[in-house]
């Protein structure tokens, strides 16, 4: 191969420029996306970039630095920048110059430094010097501490090689159901091993990054199924707490009486039990204890998953930091937190043990092939005035809840009366508005947890073909007819909100998807909204951006009051 065809672009700023239309784009892509961070993949060239977090997640998984340079050196165009080379073998060999061991002794740690230097680097932070205490061998650390330390050293620049064991948990004899039409694929048997490592030392903690509807659930049963022990696992919100429930039903040989609902209207503790996020962090009064922190220590739990864990709230990161003895599994599509804490998922969850593209699984028909469009309207004469005299706030308010925008949704409607179409929105007037508009059914957060499940049967079944849904839908919401989504507000720029509401119309079928984001035209609304695009781009995803005028839609979309 001559350089002249050679894929890959190496800048000494650490981004990494990938040629798609290369002959060897495919196999260069697979390499670099080992230790660099997918940035964006619009349709010609993509941008990835190397990080120190994503070289200590490439240094977890086994790969070093020489390595790394090697297949920088083998797919550039140019010459690897010498800088480059040097700051990758610096920064890997970060990882690793610090591991926490067993002792004989049960409460503690034990904490080795690689050299003197750094000794004294580390003793010079107070914050840390604190936990530790010298030994003739390193630095003994309190077992409650584990967690604590690997925050504050990452922060420090020296990610924490964990080598401690991690305690097996309760067994649980289960197995994966031998049933039609169910089958662990491919890349969720890779996902699953990359997570055990085989049994490794420093294996069995770390996150999995897979698209919505490319069955995230399965690689926690498979993993469950590796380990067979007690496991809690802890999703977004009651919905998604029953899915993991009739999941778990349906593809393991668990019976129904070991699988426990830990929510606002069950507490049951069983050897596979389900709590949600709100319940966890839920306390009578701030500056109180959390009560249900207890959870945590009702049985000698094995594993715990984390369904959708870049939500992952701030009180459960710190009772996470003192569970660092039991197996932690985070699931998400996207590792994007808007709060800039991915490195707290790093240490206290784990390094990213798996990670495919959406495209790659949208080719192989693992996911729906969706296509997106941005339509534009204008807003109303009457509130220009308004919106141009407004705060940013208020702004973004009259934007979103543009009255314009209902006529749109009633034109979408009438041109996919054949498909399964959700109208997902952020502000509750508007959404009412619009479902009494359209005669359909609401779910916002008010809506009682058997009412929305209700409601949720009747759209699977076939016997509603429409529903509107505030934020509540966004996250681990099991609608696999879904084929249309109408987006008429959203969040201030929220990456994960777009990666999650298209993610609710990506469930395989024998359709096309439509994802459809409706944005008031020259206002703040167009800047927000080219945030949450910036996912779907980077994705891969072609967003067409179209002008409409409510004069010209049809007749056949539903009248306004």
């Amino acid at each position: 191969m001559t350089p002249t065809d050679q894929p890959l672009i190496v800048q000494s700023d650490g981004s990494l420029l990938l040629d798609v239309h290369a002959d060897a784009y495919e196999e260069a892509r697979s390499d670099v996306a080992r230790f660099a961070e997918l940035e964006k993949s619009p349709e010609h060239v993509h941008t990835f970039r190397i990080t120190p977090l994503s070289l200590w997640n490439a240094a977890s998984a086994g790969m070093r630095a020489e390595e790394i340079v090697a297949l920088l050196d083998r797919w550039s165009k140019y010459p690897v920048p010498e800088s480059i080379a040097a700051n990758v073998s610096d920064i890997v060999a970060r990882y690793g110059r610090i591991r926490l061991t067993a002792t004989d002794d049960p409460d503690h740690l034990l904490m080795h430094v690689e050299g003197e230097e750094l000794a004294a680097e580390i003793e010079n932070h107070t914050a840390v010097a604190r936990l530790l205490t010298r030994s003739p061998r390193g630095y003994l650390l309190r077992i409650y501490d584990r967690g604590t330390i690997k925050q504050l050293l990452i922060k420090v620049g020296y990610p924490v090689q964990d080598e401690a064991p991690l305690t097996q948990g309760e067994r649980l004899e289960f197995r994966l159901a031998e049933t039609d039409g169910f089958t662990v694929r491919d890349y969720q048997h890779e996902a699953a091993r990359a997570f055990t490592g085989m049994d490794k030392p420093g294996m069995g903690f770390g996150t999995v990054v897979m698209p919505c509807g490319s069955g995230k659930t399965v690689v926690g049963m498979a993993i469950m199924n590796h380990y067979r022990c007690s496991t809690l696992i802890l999703t977004t919100n009651v919905a998604a707490v029953h899915q993991w429930i009739d999941e778990l039903a349906e593809k393991t040989t668990l019976a129904r009486d070991e699988i426990g609902e830990y929510s606002g209207d069950r507490k049951e503790i069983r050897p596979v039990t389900i709590a949600t996020y709100q319940i966890v962090t839920w306390r009578p009064k701030k500056g109180e204890e959390f009560p249900h922190f207890s959870i945590f220590r009702e049985r000698k739990w094995g594993l715990i998953i984390y369904d959708e864990v870049h939500l992952l709230p701030a009180p459960v990161f710190r009772v996470t930091a003192e569970i660092q003895s039991v197996r932690r599994l985070g699931l998400t599509a996207t590792l994007v937190r808007e709060d800039g804490k991915e490195e707290e998922v790093f240490s206290l969850v784990g390094p990213k043990r798996y990670d495919v593209p959406w495209k790659e699984l949208e080719q192989k028909g693992w996911i729906a092939e969706a296509y997106c469009h941005e339509i534009r309207i204008d807003l109303p004469p009457e509130l220009k005035i308004p919106y141009a005299t407004a705060d940013r706030r208020r702004k973004f308010r009259i934007a979103a809840e543009n009255p314009a925008k209902q006529r749109i949704v009633g034109q979408l409607v009438a041109n996919h009366r054949e498909d399964s179409i959700l109208v997902i929105g952020q502000y509750l007037d508007q959404l009412e508005r619009i479902a009494a508009i359209l005669d359909a059914p609401i779910i916002t957060g008010k809506t009682p947890n058997p009412e929305r499940e209700r409601i949720y049967a009747l759209f699977r079944s076939g016997k509603i073909g429409l529903l509107v849904v505030s934020k509540v839908a966004n996250f681990a919401i099991d609608l696999p007819d879904a084929s249309v989504a109408v987006q008429v507000s959203g969040t201030f720029g929220s990456r994960q909100e777009e990666a999650q509401r298209l993610g609710r119309i990506l469930r395989p079928k024998r359709k096309n998807s439509y994802f459809y984001s409706i944005v008031s035209r020259y206002t703040i609304e167009e800047h927000f909204a080219a945030n949450r695009q910036k996912f779907l781009t980077e994705q891969g995803y072609k967003y067409h951006i179209e002008f409409w005028s409510t004069e010209e839609i049809s007749d056949a979309a539903p009248e306004i009051a």
